[in-house]
């Protein structure tokens, strides 16, 4: 990051802590965070969302739904003899959206991408991967500049991926796991390992004619392996030696958690990253009781399930302890905050994932305070006025703001005489700590100008400025990885506290905090993250940092 553009981040970042239209005290005690619509149409539908590191969120959405509303510029067009909608095509299914200016402009995409998956590499390339048709075993690739486009290769993967998950590894490959009747996982890049190794997990999730183990929940546990969640239960997956470690027990009351059963999950944030031993937790929320997707192809939307369940990973003898959601939710969103809270967003009240299969949209965010006392966690905030179905996703942004787009429950654009029309708007959550009344808390990081790379288990030092009275104790660093998010579940989702070892005040609210960077790429694969400093629950804008 050049100095210009640190300092115009820092000015914008002032700016809106005094005039950001999220900034509204709100008088119910029982509600709390602001909504912004940012754009009433981007043209498509954001099936997929991704943050790269220059602030830009590359979207898109499928191929196949026919004409999207936005137009490829300069006459472009897409010709494409196998897409099931349209043989040639002149409408864009992809935009990249420049966050500080609120603009997007439309991008290309050669084949259908629809339920896709994909991550982020090292040097902050976007890799996505598998898709529908035509697209289902192809390799894309959009690299973060303001001229770039999608790049495609043909046959990048072994096997068909159509609902797959991927996840970073600590050597900078991705994984990509499972997928519609692909009980097995591959590699790409394809360096060391070409082929397909075979994950009987997936097969033994699968319920027959409802799958239920779609997009399974990946983590990168702290010992190097994979925690891998289908439908009610999970493995550890030593993936190199493709051989399971360990089986964690099925989820209580057996009820499943996984697409079209849609709930989702969070790696909670890591800890005491210097202890010898470090503490990983998982927490599962929501989802659709046994049955409902059947029942829902009937036209019966049974009540989604309002349960969390909550797993330390790492423990020897690990049990699920269950917690109570203050409302019932399929189809949802987990996103990560800066803070360290997990904020619950989008989805339906009853019914399943599937073309019209949700009814009785969720419009609160809920969110989760994961070191509070069981009972005393959840806190619902301010609903939006826009339902977020079926095909919705969120993402955490540079300062704060969770980005929300997408919903689109029927087969091609439809907004006409539907209970719920294909939604093309973008929306932005405030949480409640970007507040005006929290202005003097707030950290403002204010130096160095580029932290273009970190090493592993190095010290590393910030400058920051806070205007009130500082608690010294209660001031700490987050490193965030930004998420591929589709279909309820945010791929490569994680934090690390990485907290708080000295402070020193260097006069006119100015300090330095110094922290040590995380030890592994077990902890924390290389690649770009957003790093916050937190007083008092109340987070800084985030600024890029490249660990290496």
């Amino acid at each position: 990051m050049s100095s210009l553009t640190f300092i115009l981040s820092v000015l914008l970042f002032q700016l809106l802590c005094t005039s950001h239209p999220c900034q509204r005290i709100l008088t119910s005690a029982a509600a709390g965070g602001r909504w912004q619509l940012l754009q009433k149409s981007i043209g498509i539908s954001a099936m997929h969302m991704q943050l790269l590191s220059n602030d830009r969120v590359v979207v898109f959405d499928r191929t196949d739904f026919g004409p999207s509303n936005l137009p490829l510029p300069k006459g472009k067009c897409r010709f494409d003899l196998n897409d099931t909608a349209l043989k040639q095509d002149c409408t864009a299914h992809s935009i990249e959206y420049d966050v500080l200016s609120n603009k997007f402009r439309p991008l290309m995409v050669q084949t259908d991408v629809w339920c896709s998956s994909g991550a982020v590499t090292p040097n902050g390339d976007l890799v996505q991967t598998g898709g529908f048709n035509d697209g289902e075993r192809k390799v894309r690739v959009f690299s973060p500049c303001s001229s770039c486009d999608w790049q495609e290769s043909n046959n990048g993967l072994a096997a068909r991926r159509w609902y797959s998950t991927n996840h970073i590894l600590p050597d900078g490959r991705q994984i990509i796991v499972g997928g519609r009747k692909q009980f097995n996982y591959e590699f790409v890049p394809k360096n060391i390992a070409a082929n397909t190794l075979d994950l009987p997990f997936l097969f033994e999730t699968n319920d027959r004619e409802v799958e239920n183990n779609l997009y399974p929940f990946v983590f990168l546990n702290v010992d190097g392996n994979l925690f891998v969640f289908a439908n009610n239960r999970a493995i550890l997956l030593d993936y190199v030696k493709n051989k399971v470690v360990k089986r964690y027990p099925i989820i209580p009351g057996g009820d499943p958690r996984s697409y079209p059963s849609t709930g989702s999950a969070v790696l909670l944030p890591l800890k005491n990253l210097k202890a010898s031993a470090i503490q990983a937790e998982v927490l599962v929320c929501g989802g659709a009781p046994k049955g409902s997707y059947s029942q829902a192809t009937q036209g019966e939307f049974i009540g989604a399930l309002k349960t969390c369940a909550r797993i330390i990973i790492t423990d020897p003898n690990p049990k699920w302890v269950i917690e109570t959601m203050p409302l019932a939710r399929v189809m949802g969103d987990m996103i990560l905050l800066p803070n360290g809270n997990v904020l619950l967003i989008n989805g339906a009240g009853s019914g399943s994932a599937g073309w019209e299969f949700g009814r009785n949209p969720v419009l609160n965010p809920v969110l989760y305070r994961p070191d509070n006392k069981i009972g005393t966690r959840f806190e619902t905030h301010t609903p939006t006025k826009i339902p977020r179905m079926y095909h919705s996703t969120a993402a955490l942004l540079r300062d704060g703001r969770v980005l929300v787009g997408g919903s689109n429950p029927h087969t091609y654009y439809n907004f006409t005489s539907v209970l719920f029309p294909t939604e093309l708007s973008l929306e932005a959550f405030c949480p409640p700590y970007l507040e005006a009344k929290f202005n003097n808390l707030r950290p403002t990081i204010v130096g160095p100008n580029s932290m273009s790379g970190i090493s592993y288990g190095k010290t590393l030092t910030l400058d920051m400025e806070i205007r009130g009275k500082v608690e010294e104790k209660l001031v700490w660093i987050t490193m965030v990885a930004p998420a591929f998010n589709t279909h309820s579940f945010s791929m490569n989702q994680r934090l690390l506290v990485l907290g708080n070892d000295k402070i020193t005040a260097l006069g006119e609210s100015r300090y330095n905090i110094e922290v040590r960077t995380p030890r592994s790429g077990n902890l924390a694969p290389a690649g770009f993250y957003l790093l916050f400093v937190v007083h008092q629950d109340i987070p800084s804008m985030g600024i890029w940092v490249k660990l290496q």
